[in-house]
């Protein structure tokens, strides 16, 4: 099953294994019944911060949402393994101001996981975009393997290149996207507390 597709599915089943209406989730997330709607039919896959709402009105970790397996030892992840083909976009086409960045799971094989390591390849920057900052608990960690990218946090702003790092907490608003037409391709590691 395509990755971006499973999240919706995942979520769903979740949600209703829970008895939680549409309306409950919506109340208890603040997210809109039709944002929830269009998620769990996969049309419709957001930035981090609303899964993270979703995941705290279940009960469930972030990671769930990604899970493959239940592997309770370590999980390596191998270079020749990681099919770039198995990503999850975070952006959605109901708005120009969500950057496009494909999302890699590093530890999908490993259950009961807090942190959900990610390979990012953002798209190039584009011209007049305004972005949405985003907020929610927990602290990231970026790294910048290829290219440069530009992440705005709180009122400042910070360009980052090749062989820089930023370990930030997300519940400072921010936005992380290209710095330059060239795009950018980042090892990010999120952790939200469960």
């Amino acid at each position: 099953m395509n990755a971006d597709k499973m999240v919706g599915n995942r979520i769903k089943s979740l949600r209703e294994s829970k008895s939680i209406s549409l309306e409950e989730m919506s109340d208890r997330s603040g997210l809109a019944v039709a944002q929830i709607t269009w998620i769990e039919e996969n049309k419709d896959l957001p930035s981090l911060a609303p899964l993270i709402k979703i995941a705290r009105v279940l009960g469930v970790r972030l990671g769930t949402f990604l899970d493959d397996h239940d592997s309770l030892g370590p999980v390596v992840s191998r270079k020749k393994n990681c099919k770039e083909k198995e990503g999850i976009s975070f952006s959605t086409e109901q708005t120009a101001s969500h950057t496009h960045m494909d999302y890699y799971s590093l530890s999908s094989d490993k259950s009961g996981r807090h942190m959900e390591p990610f390979i990012i390849r953002i798209d190039p920057k584009e011209e007049d975009v305004d972005f949405i900052l985003s907020s929610h608990e927990g602290e990231e960690f970026i790294y910048c393997i290829e290219g440069a990218f530009e992440i705005t946090y709180g009122n400042d702003t910070y360009i980052l290149e090749e062989g820089d790092s930023i370990y930030y907490d997300s519940i400072v608003a921010h936005h992380v996207h290209a710095a330059d037409e060239q795009g950018a391709k980042l090892l990010a590691v999120v952790y939200t507390p469960f």
